[in-house]
């Protein structure tokens, strides 16, 4: 493995200027007292300082879309079609410069943030669409005496939580279903990458987005700031991406106001090769479902069950392909990795690969912290990794490859199954019909089968067990930000 060492930092500080002005209420950027740093992982060197709310400022952000809810709901259709189309051009004529931005807040390499901004706007350009078709219905009552109209309207105010490692994605898969719903948003976006969708609400006030409807607050207190909007009891709905440890705590903070809780939480995904598996199908397919953001993804392989009749050959055919990666900051064109998040992530990977060599599993390459500025770590394959090894039940998020041999199918299955979480799993097998049987066993809300990307803005993304709740993408997306309600017609 090589690191591009050239001097890019400059680039990165270019491509954050001039979007870290302030909080977004009432469509004015409005500064504060205290700033907190936005550094790049890569270098450790300070990006931009944003600024930091407080509670009472995170209370004016609420004022401000409970006022402006009534006149957003009120909104045509075809009006809020019409302003998320033109967000999702002006997305799209301007994807190297945030490609560039996210790359430099967070990390991954520019080939990868290109990709997430043309995932990003396409949310944008799905709900555009979506919305101008609701769903509704008209029943005749079965004992003839009325009629039963039932329609969707916004459920009200909302509260949207963003992740680190999709700064634009998540910030565009919450806020283009709310607004398309008719639903008014606060968002926190994450302390690590917010730059990101502080440039993004200003191109939706470029697009014409009414003021107050989206509001940013940027706070180093997520705790004391989050928890006093959703004590408030004004907030309707909370949308949440993040650790599952996290979720469990806003779910019961979601509980004393009834507030309608999203949360799409932690995976501990199984990527499944069986003894027919397509091999260099199958290593392709591994590469792009862990390697993926640096493995930093909570859709990423994170246990990899391999028949044993196949577990060698394809053991050092992926060793291969992670040995050959090139190092270095996202923003060099030569990066295919960049760094871990920061130095916590680092220290947690190189914890779980000691348990796993501790416990008899094999190092073929990798697992080590790299030298030097920044927080970048050598992508690693383990084999011969026990079921009780930390990795096998905890989410790695890092470029770590843990293989975990099994001897038929059920078995595999089973051994997928044994985790509390329940986001997405991967099938490797060229019998189509017994893919699908066995994807039917799986517990999980998402199977991909001889693909290692689900992620789609047209399809319901989520887990089951405690990955979470709710649905975010597809029509079921828009469906989380409406309430039913149900009118009886005599007739």
């Amino acid at each position: 493995m090589t690191i591009v060492a050239d001097d890019i930092e400059q680039a990165a500080i270019a491509a954050s200027a001039g979007v870290a002005g302030g909080l977004l209420v009432d469509g004015e950027w409005t500064p504060t007292e205290r700033t907190f740093p936005v550094t790049d992982p890569a270098t450790g060197k300070v990006l931009a300082q944003v600024a930091d709310a407080t509670v009472e400022h995170g209370l004016a952000a609420l004022d401000s879309i409970v006022a402006a809810a009534p006149a957003w709901a009120a909104v045509p259709l075809r009006e809020r079609a019409e302003l998320l189309r033109r967000a999702f051009d002006l997305l799209v004529a301007r994807k190297e410069e945030f490609a560039r931005l996210i790359s430099a807040e967070m990390g991954k390499p520019l080939a990868e943030a290109r990709g997430e901004v043309d995932y990003g706007a396409e949310f944008l350009r799905w709900y555009s669409e979506e919305v101008a078709r609701p769903e509704g219905e008209y029943r005749r009552s079965p004992d003839g005496g009325s009629r039963l109209l039932v329609s969707r309207r916004p459920v009200g105010p909302c509260l949207l939580i963003t992740p680190w490692n999709f700064p634009l994605a998540m910030a565009t898969r919450k806020i283009a279903a709310a607004l398309a719903a008719g639903c008014t948003a606060v968002i926190k976006p994450a302390a690590e990458t917010p730059l990101t969708t502080i440039a993004f609400a200003d191109l939706l006030l470029e697009a014409g987005l009414p003021p107050g409807v989206l509001n940013v607050v940027t706070t180093a207190d997520a705790p004391g700031v989050c928890g006093a909007l959703l004590a408030d009891g004004r907030i309707r709905k909370l949308s949440f991406t993040g650790s599952t440890a996290v979720g469990r705590v806003l779910i019961s903070q979601c509980g004393p106001h009834v507030v309608r809780p999203s949360m799409e939480l932690g995976g501990n995904a199984p990527f499944i090769v069986d003894a027919d598996a397509d091999l260099p199908r199958a290593v392709d397919g591994a590469m792009l479902a862990k390697m993926r953001n640096m493995g930093e993804a909570c859709t990423a392989a994170n246990r990899f069950l391999v028949h044993r009749s196949v577990a060698t050959e394809f053991t050092s055919l992926l060793t291969e392909r992670i040995t050959s990666l090139t190092l270095g900051h996202g923003l060099d064109p030569s990066s295919q990795v960049g760094p871990l998040i920061d130095e916590k992530a680092r220290v947690s990977l190189r914890e779980l690969v000691d348990d796993a060599l501790g416990a008899g599993a094999t190092l073929h390459t990798g697992g080590r912290a790299v030298d030097g500025p920044g927080t970048f770590f050598e992508p690693a394959v383990l084999g011969d990794v026990p079921v009780g090894a930390r990795m096998f039940r905890e989410e790695i998020f890092g470029p770590v490859v843990g293989i975990t041999v099994f001897d038929d199918l059920d078995e595999a299955v089973e051994m997928a199954n044994s985790t509390e979480y329940g986001l997405v799993g991967y099938l490797y097998t060229r019998d189509v019909e017994r893919a699908l049987r066995y994807a039917e066993r799986l517990e999980f809300g998402m199977v991909a089968i001889n693909r290692a990307l689900v992620s789609n803005a047209a399809a319901p993304f989520g887990g089951i067990k405690q990955s979470g709740l709710g649905r975010e993408g597809g029509r079921e997306g828009i469906n989380d930000y409406l309430d039913l309600q149900y009118v009886a017609i005599d007739a």
